[in-house]
């Protein structure tokens, strides 16, 4: 029911998906030129372009470089697309994505995804995304070639990883049907259950459910328990949650603060002006700095 409930709620861009945004524009430029396609470069009205970014991206066209190479050894002719849009609403009512570069040979489809972030590490094996996007890719090319294989890849440079996985056709199909055409369906009916855990922190209204705010407060009962006295399972499981607990503790202060901000007021809390306390930390160069300014 999370789907429904996000679908209501604004996006919001932040620093960080901007930079996402950005590093995979210049990831398109890079792959399309190699490619000998026409592209326009991106750099100038990039955001965040550095140096970091532009070796990542480099990265990135090889990669998939070296994947075209690999697919033209069985198949003369394979179908490249870059930031092809891919719909699989045959299997979820309007359902579609980006595949940042489809693969497509004589008997396998290959789905490769960029991944900038630095926060959560992505694994291709039985990544639900890419399997969708691969659904999408076989519904748009299945007829055009004998696909029996799908592969799909994930290369997130920042992290240094790069991972692949890849599966019948047949069990993506398997999978499509028994277990993401009704989950699709609960979702689209705003049913189902809420579920808590790490994938919270992309959710638009993470700050306020419920269901997470009880996954988290379930820790409470450790709350005046001195820690010697705590064994060895209850350790484990504190340190299993911990950083979705200080998570969540941060996304509630943000919210409340967004609100008060705002005009809201919470029970025996108030907006005051911060302070802060500055030093120099270099006193010569200020003093250089001052005295060339003529004071």
């Amino acid at each position: 029911p999370s789907a429904r409930l996000c679908a209501s709620k604004p996006d919001a861009v932040s620093p960080y998906a901007q930079q996402g945004t950005d590093a995979h524009s210049l990831c398109e430029y890079l792959l399309l030129t190699a490619l000998g396609r026409n592209a326009k470069d991106p750099t100038e009205e990039l955001t965040y372009y550095d140096e970091e970014m532009q070796s990542c991206a480099e990265s990135y066209r090889d990669f998939c470089l070296e994947q075209i190479a690999d697919a033209k050894k069985t198949c003369a002719d394979p179908f490249v697309s870059v930031e092809q849009r891919l719909n699989f609403s045959r299997w979820v009512p309007e359902g579609f994505g980006t595949g940042d570069c489809v693969i497509v040979s004589d008997s396998l489809l290959h789905i490769v995804d960029f991944k900038y972030g630095l926060g959560v590490l992505v694994s291709a094996a039985k990544n639900t995304q890419l399997m969708c996007y691969a659904l999408g890719a076989y519904d748009t090319f299945g007829s055009l070639y004998p696909i029996d294989r799908v592969k799909l890849s994930i290369f997130q440079p920042r992290r240094e990883h790069f991972d692949t996985y890849e599966m019948p056709l047949s069990e993506l199909l398997t999978w499509a049907d028994e277990v993401l055409v009704p989950a699709a369906r609960l979702a689209i009916e705003g049913n189902g259950d809420f579920k808590a855990g790490d994938h919270c922190q992309f959710c638009k209204v993470k700050a306020t459910c419920r269901e997470r705010a009880s996954y988290n407060m379930d820790l409470a009962r450790y709350e005046f328990t001195n820690p010697d006295l705590l064994d060895d399972a209850d350790i484990s499981e504190i340190l299993s949650r911990v950083d979705s607990l200080v998570s969540w503790a941060s996304d509630v202060k943000e919210y409340a603060l967004t609100q008060a901000l705002a005009g809201k007021h919470y029970e025996g809390f108030k907006v005051v002006e911060g302070r802060s306390t500055r030093k120099y930390s270099d006193e010569e160069k200020v003093i250089e700095v001052v005295e060339h300014a003529g004071f």
